[in-house]
């Protein structure tokens, strides 16, 4: 009996997260939001090597093969619930424009944005980045945006510190941005 009463009073307290979750997903449907994916699970490690270059994938933290199920997956799940999506931008970093291209191409362009790039080993470039971000978010869509990119960068944005592969769900608001929700897709 009291292992019913603690599922009955689980389900209870778990309803609004389920209802509020429900509400997101049909503001998604109706477009007009960002949504801030922070990129697929990578291999092991913070940040990137050392010696890391831009445009040579093999020096930098990359995807791993569960992160490359996770992006797939990703981009499947949003066509399978009718969120319609207009644009995809993503950092100039390896793990990003994978996760991107994994879940979007070739139905989408994917963009490379150097304001999504990461700022973990350089904060002094956060500023600018942020700025440009943030002027970003003026022109309203009909559909969504989707911009991949780091946890610095979503958390300079939103104060939200998301896990590799969550979205956190943004749009323009009164004063600047609006966090409206966040999840793991799936």
């Amino acid at each position: 009996m009291l292992r019913i009463l603690a599922m009955l009073c689980g389900l209870m307290w778990l309803a609004p997260a389920l209802a509020g979750q429900a509400e997101l997903l049909d503001a998604l449907r109706r477009g007009g939001h960002i949504l801030l994916l922070r990129h697929a699970v990578t291999e092991p490690g913070l940040g990137d090597p050392q010696n890391f270059v831009l445009g040579d994938c093999a020096t930098q933290r990359n995807l791993s093969a569960a992160g490359r199920v996770q992006a797939r997956a990703l981009g499947q799940w949003l066509r399978t619930q009718g969120i319609p999506v207009g644009e995809v931008r993503s950092s100039q970093w390896c793990r990003c424009l994978d996760t991107a291209r994994l879940a979007f191409a070739p139905e989408l362009e994917i963009q490379p944005w150097p304001a999504l790039n990461s700022f973990f080993g350089d904060r002094g470039r956060e500023p600018k980045q942020r700025a440009e971000v943030l002027a970003a978010l003026a022109p309203r869509m009909e559909a969504n945006r989707v911009w991949v990119t780091h946890q610095v960068n979503i958390t300079s944005l939103t104060g939200v510190f998301p896990a590799m592969g969550e979205i956190v769900v943004i749009r323009p608001g009164a004063q600047g941005l609006e966090v409206v929700g966040r999840f793991v897709p799936g």
